[in-house]
C-alpha cells in the first residue's frame, strides 16, 4: 500500500444484537460503514445473513460487489470473524474474491479452545478450518487484529488512520453504533 492517504476509503463491517435462542429470528442484519479514513462518513451498506449459517461470506462479497462504492473501497475492517452468533466469515476468500485487503478487529484474545469446543459440540467442524487458517491474533495498542492481503506494517498504518475517537477504527465503531441502534432502538 505504501504511502496511505489520510482520506482512504474503508469499510467497517458489525451485525446488529439478535436472540440466540428465539427459533423465529432465522436471519441477522449486517451493517457496513464506509468511511474516508477515520474522519468522515461517506456511505452506509447492509446485508441479511442466516443466524448460525454458512452465508456470511457470500452475503458480504455481493453487498461489496453490488455497491456503488465498490471502486474507492481500500481496505474492509470486520468487527470479528463471526456475525450473526456462528456465521464465520472467509477472510481470504473475501481478499480473494474482492482483492481487498481485510483486517480483523477483536477486543480481546480469542479463546480458541473454548470456540473450538463451541463449534465441535454445534456441529460445525469446518468453520473451525476457517479459523485455524487465519493468522494468529496480533496486539496493537489495546486491540487484536488479524490480517489478510495486507502486512503488519500498513495494517498498523491504517489503525492509525481510522482509529480517531476510540482505540477501535471508526468504521467499525460507527457500524456497531447503527446497528446496536437498528435492534435495540437506541445504542
Amino acid at each position: 500500500m505504501n504511502k496511505l492517504k489520510k482520506e482512504l476509503r474503508v469499510l467497517g463491517i458489525a451485525d446488529t444484537c439478535f436472540d440466540k435462542f428465539d427459533p423465529l429470528q432465522k436471519y441477522v442484519r449486517v451493517v457496513a460503514t464506509l468511511f474516508r479514513g477515520g474522519n468522515f462518513m461517506d456511505g452506509l451498506l447492509s446485508c441479511n445473513v442466516k443466524k448460525d449459517g454458512e452465508d456470511a461470506t457470500l452475503r458480504i462479497i455481493e453487498m461489496v460487489k453490488d455497491s456503488k462504492f465498490r471502486p474507492q473501497i481500500q481496505a474492509i475492517f470486520l468487527k470479528g470473524i463471526a456475525v450473526a452468533g456462528f456465521n464465520v466469515i472467509n477472510p481470504v476468500v473475501l481478499n480473494k474474491e474482492l482483492k481487498i485487503p481485510v483486517i480483523i478487529v477483536i477486543r480481546d484474545h480469542p479463546d480458541y479452545k473454548k470456540i473450538f469446543a463451541a463449534l465441535k459440540g454445534l456441529r460445525m467442524d469446518k468453520k473451525i478450518d476457517i479459523i485455524k487458517k487465519m493468522p494468529k491474533p496480533v496486539k496493537i495498542d489495546d486491540i487484536y487484529v488479524q490480517h489478510v492481503g495486507i502486512n503488519l506494517e500498513d495494517t498498523k498504518k491504517l489503525l492509525k488512520i481510522t482509529c480517531t475517537h476510540s482505540n477501535l477504527p471508526e468504521p467499525i465503531r460507527v457500524a456497531h453504533l447503527i446497528a446496536s441502534g437498528l435492534s435495540e432502538g437506541q445504542s
